[in-house]
């Protein structure tokens, strides 16, 4: 992980509901920014929050993922290494956006391919993407969707989980294999926070 790296990624997505999945708005008040990383000070691991204004994607009313900077450093790996590798990049998991739009800055990536298994997160946050002609979002499971014969990536990050859970392991591993000899980089995200939780 890049320590020290402090990276703002907003996203330009609008608020709404699409079936169960919606994006929010949300402010975090500095008050309430201060009792949260207090209650988080005492629980090794627990992610702080800096007051500001933020989008989430919840599923039924809980949060999946937000733009928040503990999410973000969650990412600063990824970011650094598809920014070095740049060509042809898969995405497992579109959520937010987030990891898509930090990367679009870097011209060297030439391609970015996206595997979304929810029709809903895609309505809601494909639109905001449209007129990139770099990025290709698939309606897909990761687990069962194949590459096209003769693609091979330079990275591919696997991101579609919602909590930090050691439970997810098995399913890092069975992405890592799948996807392995068709990439030169891949990832997981806080996969070695999940081996710490196991």
């Amino acid at each position: 992980m890049e320590k020290g790296i402090k990276m703002e990624i907003k996203i330009n997505i609008s608020d709404g509901k699409s079936g169960d999945w919606e994006v929010s708005t949300f402010e975090v008040s500095e008050k309430d920014a201060n009792f949260h990383n207090l209650r988080a000070s005492f629980h090794p691991g627990a992610r702080m929050i800096k007051p500001g204004r933020y989008k989430k994607l919840t599923r039924n009313g809980s949060i999946v993922m937000s733009n928040t900077q503990s999410e973000i450093n969650d990412l600063l790996h990824f970011i650094h290494i598809a920014k070095n590798y740049g060509g042809n990049i898969l995405i497992n998991g579109l959520g937010l956006g987030v990891a898509l739009t930090a990367i679009l800055k870097y011209k060297n990536i030439i391609n970015i391919t996206v595997i979304e298994k929810s029709a809903n997160v895609i309505k809601l946050v494909a639109p905001s993407f449209a007129n990139d002609k770099r990025i290709n979002i698939i309606h897909a499971n990761a687990f069962e969707w194949k590459a096209p014969k003769g693609i091979r990536y330079t990275v591919v990050w696997h991101d579609i989980w919602k909590d930090i859970c050691s439970d997810n392991l098995p399913e890092m591993t069975k992405l890592h294999r799948k996807y392995g000899r068709r990439c030169d980089w891949q990832g997981s995200w806080c996969k070695e926070l999940h081996k710490q939780y196991r």
